[in-house]
């Protein structure tokens, strides 16, 4: 969190992240250039081919590793801090893209008579679906990758707003799809070696396979119970409620609360972050505040208010106690709303 925009809000961690992208795209560019030929590719391909494919192939990794993110994370809560900076993977996936247009750009085209953006997009003319001019769908998912680029700062997550934001990001998936179509119907047309088609069905498996598991454990999660007199909801035992550890109950409208025990306090608020939704009840309460497991955002569990000078609000909920049970009214109050929390220590009836 900060109080006002700035370029990029280095940490330690952000730091730490960064180099090791870094540190992983030259690495991998270097490893393809030095043992790709021989192994993946034919030993007469030319150093410029060589490092369009290797910019090429880097870009379509890191699409996958960051579309696999996001499941991983809800498997597993060891992979938030990958997520916490998934913005920076994705605005350097998006030059590495750029790196692999410029080598192809620099090979294929540099020569040609007419202009190079031209030579690009009207040489192929075959009108069969395997003949595709591949090179529009490249070109699209680079599109799509700039706009996610361009708009990854959190002042244009709060001039659109984060319902609009989210939808445009979501568009990394269409920029998924046609990367894969965009090698499909371009390298793979050329290769006689299995391993690219191996290597793409493989990711495009990975990616599926976690998302929909993340899916089926979420579809889980979500069952609502039933309501209790008056309308109220269960959540749990309140000795069932780690100190500090949020908990997530599925209400009867389909939206989410997130239950903190503090101390020998219990409080609800919304389980949806109001700088990117991201998901409070899997967060944790630090420095007396819930803290998003996404990016840090903070508030107060009582009044879902950040604290001074931010002014961030999500919903909070009312609790009751029945003897040992902790119920929750489904009804959310309005963002920023004092709730009474629930004393642990007392009994109820």
């Amino acid at each position: 969190m900060s109080v006002q925009y700035r370029p990029v809000q280095w940490t330690r961690s952000k730091l730490a992240y960064d180099l090791c992208l870094a540190a992983g795209v030259a690495l991998y560019v270097l490893v393809y250039l030095r043992w790709a030929p021989g192994l993946v590719e034919s030993p007469l391909i030319g150093g410029a081919e060589l490092r369009m494919r290797a910019f090429g192939t880097c870009a379509f990794w890191m699409l996958t590793l960051i579309l696999c993110i996001g499941p991983l994370a809800r498997l597993d809560r060891r992979f938030l801090p990958v997520l916490y900076n998934r913005r920076h993977f994705g605005v350097l996936t998006f030059f590495v893209a750029v790196a692999h247009l410029y080598a192809v750009l620099g090979w294929y085209v540099a020569f040609s008579p007419t202009d190079p953006w031209v030579a690009l997009l009207a040489a192929n003319t075959d009108t069969s679906f395997l003949g595709f001019p591949f090179e529009w769908l490249g070109l699209a998912a680079l599109a799509i990758l700039f706009a996610m680029a361009a708009t990854s700062h959190d002042f244009w997550l709060a001039f659109l707003g984060p319902p609009l934001w989210k939808r445009l990001h979501m568009l990394v998936y269409l920029a998924y799809a046609l990367v894969v179509m965009h090698v499909t119907l371009g390298v793979l047309q050329a290769e006689t070696s299995a391993v690219y088609a191996v290597a793409t069905a493989v990711s495009l498996a990975a990616v599926a396979g976690l998302h929909l598991l993340a899916g089926a454990v979420e579809a889980r999660r979500d069952a609502v119970p039933e309501p209790a007199d008056g309308g109220w909801v269960y959540v749990a035992r309140l000795d069932e409620l780690e100190d500090g550890i949020g908990r997530t109950v599925t209400l009867p409208d389909g939206e989410r609360a997130a239950v903190f025990r503090h101390g020998n306090k219990v409080s609800a608020l919304s389980n949806a972050c109001a700088h990117q939704n991201g998901p409070l009840g899997e967060g944790r309460i630090v420095g007396g505040c819930v803290t998003c497991p996404w990016h840090g955002f903070q508030y107060d569990p009582e009044t879902g208010c950040a604290p001074p000078p931010f002014t961030e609000k999500v919903a909070t909920y009312r609790l009751c106690r029945d003897g040992d049970r902790l119920l929750i009214d489904p009804r959310a109050l309005p963002p920023g709303t004092r709730t009474e929390p629930v004393l642990v220590g007392e009994r109820g009836a």
